[in-house]
Parts: structure tokens; sequence; C-alpha cells
């Protein structure tokens, strides 16, 4: 089945914005990025996505391990106790009172909801499994950024510093279709409230995260 996802702007970062664009998605590959009107006009059957903001490639977390060992993310359960937050390991009562498996998942799902699809490994063997099933592709650790001072950030775009330098793969015919909607008018927009204003996150073509 054929998805066009389009938003008031996309920015496919290997080539010029798009306003009012879009990208077509065949199963898990992006079949064209285009004007929105010309791809609708050939595909009038697609099933058609609209996402305010902007429209731009999945990200890249480069901290993906450093983020699920050294913070605690919290159950909703917990919130009275550890609030909404990631705690910092060293900031827990009792390490091992708490339920580090069900951390590693909702870390992982914390990344999708600011539009990552691809973390970088390696991983231990104890956490593959969810990293599998959360879908994020594991990439290469080389090249990646030095820790901040104040530590990793769930938002790649604290350590990629612009779009350009955040981004996995480009919008292009024949890439994954791994993708991010923000809501944000431009990539400057973007830049200043950052990931967390994603509202949703495509990854290999399914929709994998979707805000509220």
């Amino acid at each position: 089945m054929l998805t066009l996802h389009t938003a008031p702007l996309v920015l496919p970062v290997a080539a010029r914005p798009l306003p009012g664009g879009a990208v077509l998605v065949e199963r898990d590959r992006i079949a064209a990025v285009g004007p929105y009107e010309e791809l609708a006009a050939v595909h009038p059957r697609a099933r058609v996505r609209r996402w305010p903001g902007l429209l731009t490639p999945g990200l890249r977390q480069w901290h993906g391990r450093w983020l699920l060992t050294r913070l605690y993310h919290p159950d909703p359960r917990e919130a009275d106790v550890l609030g909404t937050e990631p705690v910092p390991a060293e900031a827990l009562g009792d390490p091992e009172a708490v339920d580090w498996a069900g951390s590693v998942r909702r870390g992982l799902q914390r990344m999708l909801a600011h539009g990552s699809t691809a973390v970088a490994g390696p991983f231990p063997e104890p956490m593959l499994p969810a990293v599998r099933r959360s879908g994020l592709r594991v990439v290469s650790a080389v090249g990646a950024p030095g820790i901040l001072v104040s530590g990793p950030s769930l938002d790649p775009l604290v350590e990629g510093w612009d779009l350009a330098g955040a981004v996995h793969t480009a919008l292009e015919a024949g890439a994954p279709a791994d993708l991010a909607a923000f809501d944000a008018p431009d990539e400057a927009a973007l830049r200043e409230r950052g990931a967390g204003c994603c509202v949703a996150t495509v990854l290999g073509g399914r929709l994998v995260y979707r805000g509220v």
C-alpha cells in the first residue's frame, strides 16, 4: 500500500526544502519525494497522512547505551516518588530495587518520541531483545560526538548541532522510509523547540510513535 506523508514544509536534507511537499512511501522504502499536489495526482489511491509543521528524515541518537544504562526512565506509576523525567542511576536510593528492564523499554519509547529512528550501539546482550522489538536501527558509534558535561540528551539535535548533523539518512527515493514530523514551522524553530516537539515517527514505513 502506498502512503503519502505531507506537511507544510518537508526538509529532505539532501535536497532543497519543499513547501507543501510530501514523501511517498511504499512498504518500507521511500518511493518519491516532491510537491504533494503532483504526487497525489499521480497516486490518487495512496493513503494520506497530514502532519503539522515539518517533515524530516528520522534522527540518529548517538548515546543510546548511556541513556539506557545510566538513566532510569520511571514508570508513570512511580511519578509520585521519582517524577516523570529520567533519573541518574546514582540518584536512586537503591538501584537494584527498580525495574531496569521496564526502564529500557520506556527509554526506547522516549527515543522514538523524539523522532529517533537510529541508535548507536553496541548494546549488552540483555538489552538486545528490547532494542530489536523497538524497531530502532542499530548503527555504528564511530564518529559520535563526545558526551556533554551535562550528559547525553534524548534530543538528538542537541549534539547534532543542526538537522543535517542529526539525521540518519536523507529523504530520497530508495532510502528507508524513516521520517519524523515536528510541530515547528521551520528548521530554526525546530532547533529552538527541540526534538521533543515530535508529533510522529515513521520507521521502515510503520507509524511507531504518534503524539497526543
